[in-house]
């Protein structure tokens, strides 16, 4: 019984054993190659998008990406290349592949609501016309555009993050810092210490969409000290003499346009004069603005309040006043390739005491010097009507020249 069992097992074990053996290389060998697919598959790399094309008027041919169009400059990035910014004349052929809004000179855009009048699609350009072809193939191809009417193209990405979106707290802010100093040691011992950091945001960032808003912050300050030290004279002691200077400036404002050019303010400053007797001068108040003019180049806006002003003095009687007033101010700015000059001119009523007005006027000149460095010139000049009466006699003017390095503060967004 038990030797017919093992000739029956053994039997059995030489009949499967060459099946099982097949199959299990048929099944290593499924594994290798399903292995070797995913992997190949894995490494293909996709497929690259087809390259936008830009022809010249002399028949060159260039092929990589187009970047984005403002007021008639047109930006093409190639690999061999970088980014190549040309005018429309020179430009005979431009076709792409990539969605493209397209901004009118005709065209202007406030809010989310106008954002639908944006197209927005590939599009070619042929014989200084633009035809667009839209993204949303339910949406009518719309007439072909002479490309002198195009004021800005740019990706789809930035149209959405512009409207839809704001910038956190700490992007969006553009402007410079400066610094300079003088030391001088000789009979008498003098130094000065000047600086200024001045910062604006305006919202959206981009020059193709009105602004809905503008937030500005700056501060200039100059410290100075001349020393006559003690000395003998005709067996007579004479005491040390310090003459000190402290002129510091510091203000913030929040523009909401109602308007592309009009627009509603709330603003603060914080002024401290050492040779006006001027301890603190502190402002608070509100008011409307209007830019009168502006351009790629220019802009200046005037600006009127009423507010709450208090001013501190050091020494005098009285020591303190509590003012009701307003501010009116014409703010100028020119940007030129060598040269930026920036202009502020205040006039500072209060209607509860008339004579306790005051007026500044401040100029800037900065000079590109190397990338983000210029070296810059600043006139502050300010007038106070009502400082107290002391001795000596405290002047109501006050005139300050400085000299300084520069550094251009850019935030991207």
């Amino acid at each position: 019984m038990h030797s017919s069992l093992r000739s029956s097992f053994r039997f059995l074990q030489s009949a499967v054993h060459p099946f099982s053996t097949w199959f299990c290389w048929a099944l290593l060998a499924g594994v290798v190659c399903l292995g070797g697919g995913l992997r190949a598959a894995a490494a293909a790399p996709a497929a690259a998008a087809d390259p936008d094309v830009l022809v010249l008027t002399n028949g060159d041919t260039l092929h990589g990406k187009f970047v984005g169009e403002i007021a008639g400059k047109v930006t093409f990035h190639t690999d061999a290349l970088g980014d190549v910014t040309l005018t429309w004349d020179k430009i005979k052929e431009l076709h792409t592949a990539a969605n493209f809004a397209i901004i009118g000179s005709d065209v202007k855009i406030r809010g989310k609501k106008q954002a639908a009048q944006i197209p927005v699609g590939s599009f070619d350009v042929s014989k200084e016309n633009l035809t667009l072809h839209p993204a949303k193939t339910a949406a009518p191809a719309p007439a072909p555009m002479a490309v002198k009417n195009v004021q800005f193209i740019t990706d789809e990405a930035t149209v959405d993050k512009q409207i839809y979106h704001s910038p956190s707290l700490m992007q969006g802010w553009n402007g410079s810092a400066t610094a300079g100093a003088a030391i001088v040691t000789a009979t008498q011992n003098q130094y000065t210490f000047s600086g200024g950091v001045g910062l604006v945001r305006v919202v959206p960032t981009v020059s193709w969409l009105a602004p809905r808003d503008r937030t500005s912050m700056d501060f200039t300050g100059s410290y100075g000290k001349i020393t006559q030290p003690a000395y003998v004279a005709a067996g007579v002691l004479v005491p040390e003499v310090v003459t000190k200077s402290a002129i510091y400036h510091a203000d913030a404002e929040r523009d909401e346009y109602l308007s592309p050019r009009f627009f509603a303010l709330a603003q603060t400053a914080f002024d401290h004069n050492f040779g006006q007797d001027l301890d603190l001068q502190q402002i608070y108040g509100g008011g409307l603005g209007w830019t009168v003019y502006k351009t790629a180049r220019q802009e200046a806006d005037l600006k009127a309040t009423v507010q709450y002003e208090k001013q501190l003095f050091i020494t005098g009687t009285p020591n303190s006043v509590n003012l009701v007033g307003s501010t009116f101010a014409v703010n100028y700015a020119l940007h030129l390739k060598l040269l930026t000059y920036t202009q502020g001119l205040e006039y500072i009523p209060a209607y509860n005491q008339m004579s306790a007005y005051s007026a500044n006027e401040t100029n800037t000149f900065a000079f590109p010097a190397y990338k983000n460095l210029s070296f810059s010139m600043g006139t502050l000049d300010s007038y106070l009507n009502n400082p107290p009466a002391s001795l000596p006699p405290t002047k109501r003017n006050s005139f300050q020249f400085t000299m300084g390095l520069t550094y251009a503060i850019k935030s991207k967004y």
